[in-house]
């Protein structure tokens, strides 16, 4: 946003934020990768989070959301991969509990400072065996070789993983936000599909960040779709510190268009990064809406396109067929006039005020070649807009869908 000094932190993490530490450790419930892992925070932190709206939520979400009711503050998250602990009834639970309880144990701290998350395979019940043994190994610290190793321990399907930081100004005094992040399949978002972790050394008090967390999560991880589907697990989480020294941050200080946008940064860049990385995907897309009768017609418009299926697969072929971008405009429950309508395909004017448009099919398809496509489309109805990322659907996501329990 202009006038705004929000930078990004080379080689910065979730644990560049004062107060941090994360690790990540094998503890078998995968055969080779790690996959349990820890962010700890040196002293209680305000805390928001936002939960899939899937009506099947897992375990760990109702042990969460029970942590944080209590006093609206966290010390520590334990995430395992591998397995879900969806679907698994009362026994679920208690593992869950168990695994709450066990971490709380370790660090030191009451049970109800430590939220938990789960992501794998669904309706099978978690090697509680192992994961006692895991969380015996989980040492948090604040470096490099750890942090990398919570990065790995939190993934699944993914081939990369996911972070950003950001810094801003305060007061005068440095805060940072940083995330981690993992998802590249079941990616539908209703209030957060995947699993995202951010942090932040900003004086906050959780109402407040809560309120910022909800509107900054409707712009960008709601926005993003690689295949429709939402999970039973995945949330959002945001642990404050406090620690920067700024005077506490509400929508009336000063600064707080900073701190807003810092955060948003962060959640966008995790956001992009989960649809670049869509199982089987070569291409990031991004599609932005202008001319919307409202903000709101705008997302499910932009978000309609880049999730079609057919839309994913003409990108797919770098085949600049707009016909498909059409075709998902027309059944999204918009306000659009049929005759009105522009679109771009990146520089490539293909429809404009909804007549076919004379272009280059050779420079178009070389432009889909590229791994960013960026499609415009003005609706010409208001003055509205919004953006949504997705992916391409290649014949990978099917290879990978076919065997992911085995």
């Amino acid at each position: 946003m202009i006038g705004l000094t929000v930078n990004p932190v080379t080689g910065g993490s979730v644990i560049t934020p004062k107060g941090f530490q994360a690790t990540g450790v094998h503890a078998g419930i995968r055969k080779v990768r790690k996959d349990l892992g820890m962010i700890y925070c040196e002293v209680p932190a305000s805390c928001a989070a936002v939960y899939t709206q899937s009506r099947f939520q897992a375990a760990p979400l109702r042990v969460t959301q029970q942590s944080i009711a209590v006093a609206h503050k966290l010390q520590a998250i334990v995430i395992n991969s591998g397995n879900a602990n969806a679907c698994t009834g009362v026994q679920g639970e208690e593992d869950a509990y168990e695994m709450r309880s066990l971490t709380a144990k370790h660090c030191g701290i009451e049970d109800h400072l430590v939220a938990v998350a789960s992501t794998g395979v669904i309706g099978e019940v978690l090697p509680m065996e192992k994961i006692r043994m895991g969380i015996t190994q989980l040492m948090p610290a604040r470096s490099v070789e750890k942090v990398d190793s919570f990065y790995e321990a939190i993934l699944t399907t993914d081939l990369v993983t996911k972070r950003a930081c950001y810094q801003t100004v305060i007061d005068g005094k440095t805060v940072t936000v940083g995330g981690a992040a993992k998802g590249s399949g079941m990616i539908h978002p209703n209030m957060a599909t995947m699993l995202a972790f951010v942090t932040t050394d900003a004086v906050i008090e959780s109402d407040v960040l809560q309120k910022a967390l909800s509107s900054i999560t409707n712009h960008t991880f709601n926005q993003i779709t690689v295949d429709g589907e939402t999970s039973t697990n995945d949330m959002v989480i945001v642990m404050a510190s406090g620690l920067a020294g700024n005077e506490s941050l509400h929508e009336a200080h000063a600064d707080w268009p900073h701190f807003y946008e810092a955060l948003r940064e962060v959640c966008e860049s995790l956001a992009k990064q989960i649809a670049k990385d869509g199982e089987g995907a070569t291409k990031l897309i991004e599609v932005n809406v202008e001319g919307a009768v409202s903000p709101k017609d705008a997302q499910i418009a932009a978000k309609k396109v880049v999730g079609s299926a057919l839309v994913k697969t003409a990108v797919y072929g770098e085949d600049a067929n707009w016909g498909r971008i059409i075709g998902a405009l027309g059944h999204s429950d918009i306000v659009l006039n049929p005759a009105t309508i522009d679109i771009y395909i990146g520089e490539f004017c293909v429809l404009k005020q909804s007549e076919p448009q004379v272009f280059s099919e050779e420079a178009a398809a070389r432009y889909l070649a590229g791994d960013t496509i960026v499609i415009y489309v003005d609706l010409h109805t208001g003055t509205a807009k919004g953006t949504a990322w997705g992916c391409d659907l290649s014949y990978d996501y099917v290879k990978i869908n076919a065997s992911y329990r085995t």
